[in-house]
């Protein structure tokens, strides 16, 4: 199959890698990183070009965009190893929204997503979850015109940084009971509620919450109570897309800066890259970085699947291939840069570390095989 991108989607890639060219390279990375983990000027610029709006509707200021235009700019984000919260809010906490809010909810919410000036969070995951999303211990229990919050939560993606926390609770049923689930619009500065902010080994910002008798209004429920899986599964479906095009990213990427390393760095008084035996290797990563490419296309294509037990099969099978592919690209990477490839002043390290949280987002590849494997 050709596929050819519009030209509107081309015109929003080339700007989004001239925006990250100018302001975003491997130093600025460094800075950021080292100072407040991600930039809020850089996130009003994603708000002024309309990033943060893109997959919104334009009845709601947004701008109407779809699967392929999130490809564009995960791709370029993930060449880029961009540590702002645009899968957090955007992606999990706008598509919460997206999916399932009330007309009120997005009516006060979205505006504050399109122009930067709040950052959502889904606090989903548990401790002993192993990826899977009916895993929810955090009960909510009725209280009064409202309910009450208790447990814990793992790994939130910019939790401690944002603005509006989206929680996953239990109404009913066993820890692992697929009914019974909702979601909450809950303020991080609610009596009770804890957050323990940290780095993780890639440079991107997470927090571990515990919820201790947090009371949230009724009119915080998202969707109708009980029912959140099949939403939550619809998200997290749009996140594994997006997560195999960052991928495809940060391999191209890789793999880039190891052939300008090979045709640079000597031995013998040779350059590296004329050695035959490194240049297989090379060429194992493009094809690696190829499939993984026409992958991330299909999964972007397929996330808009009506049937979705297909939908599932077929973003378990990109997600499964781009985190093998996206694992291979980076140990090949750092093995040919040799001892530098593991040192902070080194590039490669910090792709083949991204590349690794990648594999584990959302399910690994071996997970994603096993889902593959039990629905056929």
């Amino acid at each position: 199959m050709d596929f050819v991108y519009s030209p509107d989607q081309q015109l929003l890639g080339e700007s989004v890698g001239r925006l990250l060219t100018d302001h975003y390279d491997f130093e600025a990375r460094k800075r950021i990183l080292l100072s407040a983990g991600f930039s809020r000027d850089i996130w009003s610029r994603f708000a002024e070009m309309g990033l943060l709006g893109l997959p919104f509707p334009e009845a709601e200021g947004g701008l109407g965009g779809g699967a392929v235009e999130a490809l564009i700019v995960m791709e370029a984000f993930g060449r880029h190893l961009v540590l702002e919260p645009y899968l957090a809010s955007v992606v999990l906490g706008g598509g919460c929204l997206r999916n399932g809010a009330s007309a009120e909810q997005r009516r006060r919410l979205v505006p504050r997503i399109i122009d930067g000036s709040s950052v959502l969070a889904l606090a989903h995951s548990e401790r002993g979850a192993r990826f899977e999303l009916a895993h929810v211990a955090t009960s909510a229990q009725r209280e009064g015109e409202g309910w009450r919050l208790d447990g814990a939560k793992h790994y939130v993606l910019h939790g401690q940084s944002a603005d509006v926390l989206i929680v996953s609770a239990r109404i009913s049923g066993a820890q692992r009971d697929p009914r019974g689930l909702a979601l909450f619009l809950v303020d991080p500065s609610a009596p009770g509620l804890e957050r323990r902010g940290y780095m993780t080994q890639d440079g991107t910002l997470a927090a571990d919450l515990r919820l201790s008798r947090v009371r949230v209004e009724n009119s915080a429920l998202i969707g109708e109570p009980g029912a959140a899986l099949p939403l939550l599964e619809r998200v997290v479906g749009d996140a594994l897309a997006a997560l195999c095009a960052e991928a495809v990213g940060a391999m191209a990427r890789a793999l880039e800066i190891t052939v300008e390393y090979l045709k640079v760095r000597k031995q013998f008084g040779t350059p590296i890259g004329s050695f035959q035996a490194l240049q297989h290797r090379a060429v194992d990563m493009l094809v690696m970085v190829e499939q993984a490419r026409s992958m991330a296309l299909y999964a972007a294509m397929m996330s808009g699947e009506e049937d979705l037990a297909e939908r599932a099969r077929a973003l378990s099978a990109a997600k499964h291939l781009v985190g093998r592919a996206g694992r291979f690209v980076g140990e090949q990477a750092v093995q040919l840069h040799g001892g530098i490839g593991m040192t902070e002043e080194s590039q490669i390290g910090h792709y083949y570390r991204r590349l690794t949280m990648l594999e584990l987002l959302f399910g690994d590849d071996h997970h994603h095989l096993r889902l593959l494997a039990r629905h056929g």
